[in-house]
């Protein structure tokens, strides 16, 4: 198994030195936010972008790919009813594919709960119609350039839409494009009715990324969740993709949440 950490856990700091502790620690990739290298991920150009992957692989790191990608700016939106809208949204997408393609990074990890929320006049199946238009858009350009469009299921306290992975695969089958495929993370599962292992079990032919985290919002191995079902399962499924580290509460400090997720990580992964 390969495991990755977010960029933007070394909040503040350069890439050149994230990427050094990065790989001192032990890790086999990085997967980066948008916004850490621009205010607005619209002015990172294709050569910037080739920059930042060379920067990466010099210091013996894979570039995973991108998450958190419409952080900024933050008005773009995925099943808004808006033409116009949808036009812009679906643009900065595949500007986004682009540039992960330009750093040699191979996944997309699309969440941004906000950035997909249903008004209550909309009725699902037009927005879910509206969303897989946009999306088929940005995977036709992303599937060109060796990247595939990891949809993210997330918790009802974060959004309406695509809350299980169940419901994802619905709308990933809908757009019916091989650039478009399915992400899992540990804290939006722990939400489902279903227990971790039957979600991976259940949608293992559409996955293609995997968030490892705690519903408290820390690191794994920093909460309750057990991970060796989890480790079991994804070896059982034969998943060979990134386990990548992804936290929303940065305490203590960016070397103890690297160093400790890994250490657990580690432990659990080499005793399947």
């Amino acid at each position: 198994m390969k495991f990755a950490i977010c960029n933007e856990t070394y909040q503040g700091w350069s890439l050149e030195d994230t990427c050094r502790h990065v790989a001192q620690t032990g890790y086999d990739g990085l997967e980066i936010a948008p916004f850490t290298l621009e205010e607005d991920p619209r002015d990172i150009s294709e050569s910037d972008a080739e920059r930042v992957g060379k920067t990466v692989r010099e210091h013996g790191l894979e570039v995973v790919g991108l998450h958190w990608l419409f952080v900024k700016p933050a008005w773009l939106h995925l099943t808004t009813d808006d033409p116009l809208l949808r036009k812009d949204t679906l643009a900065f997408g595949q500007h986004l594919a682009r540039i992960c393609a330009a750093m040699q990074g191979t996944v997309m990890v699309w969440g941004s709960p906000k950035q997909r929320d249903l008004q209550d006049d909309w009725k699902y199946e037009d927005a879910s119609a509206r969303a897989a238009e946009i999306l088929r858009g940005v995977a036709e350009v992303a599937h060109e350039g060796g990247v595939t469009i990891a949809m993210e299921p997330l918790g009802r306290a974060e959004t309406n839409f695509l809350n299980t992975a169940e419901e994802t695969v619905r709308l990933i089958r809908q757009v019916d494009h091989p650039g478009l495929r399915l992400h899992l993370d540990v804290k939006a599962m722990s939400d489902e009715e279903k227990d971790i292992p039957s979600i991976i079990r259940e949608s293992q032919s559409e996955l293609a990324h995997f968030h490892a985290n705690d519903p408290n919002l820390r690191g794994p191995g920093f909460g309750d969740v057990e991970f060796s079902p989890i480790a079991e399962t994804l070896h059982e499924v034969g998943y060979e993709g990134f386990v990548s580290v992804e936290v929303f509460d940065y305490r203590p400090d960016p070397e103890t949440i690297a160093s400790q997720s890994l250490k657990y990580l580690r432990e659990k992964f080499t005793k399947v």
